[in-house]
């Protein structure tokens, strides 16, 4: 199964972004959606799990949820914005992937078996850090992920 994952898009609907999420089974967005028509353009590509960032602060961003909990193809996945504020212990909670989103800078990374991932930023450019998504697939209970940059 491959799920797509997109965070910090700040109300920028990329279409480089769409393209790059076309085929995938569901679309997780990590946070600082910045308007509920970036859900609306992906949920025209997969169905779509989504949490609160930190800009999120219109009406319409304090109804998502702040973290979420979520389990496909038997693998446990935490979802939330801010990976400073996680306040689980994920593998004791039985959590394989960690999903965040924040600082833009993406981050595929395995920590005591738990694998973290941040996709980047898909929205618009901050510094000089590159604008990407990224992929989780699952299999056989395992997790892998991988990052691809749009620009």
């Amino acid at each position: 199964m491959k799920i797509g994952l997109i965070s910090d898009t700040h109300g920028l609907v990329r279409p480089e972004a769409l393209q790059a999420l076309a085929g995938v089974k569901h679309i997780i967005h990590a946070g600082d959606v910045g308007g509920e028509k970036v859900i609306d353009a992906l949920r025209e590509i997969a169905p779509v799990a989504v949490v609160r960032g930190n800009n999120d602060k219109d009406a319409w961003g304090q109804q998502l949820p702040g973290w979420l909990a979520l389990k496909f193809a038997g693998v446990g996945i935490h979802v939330l914005h801010d990976l400073n504020e996680i306040d689980v212990e994920p593998a004791a909670a039985g959590f394989q992937v960690v999903i965040t989103g924040h600082s833009h800078k993406p981050l595929v990374t395995d920590r005591d078996g738990v694998l973290f991932v941040n996709p980047g930023s898909a929205g618009p450019r901050r510094f000089s850090l590159p604008v990407t998504i990224g992929y989780l697939m699952l299999e056989a209970g395992a997790a892998r992920a991988e990052i691809q940059s749009l620009l």
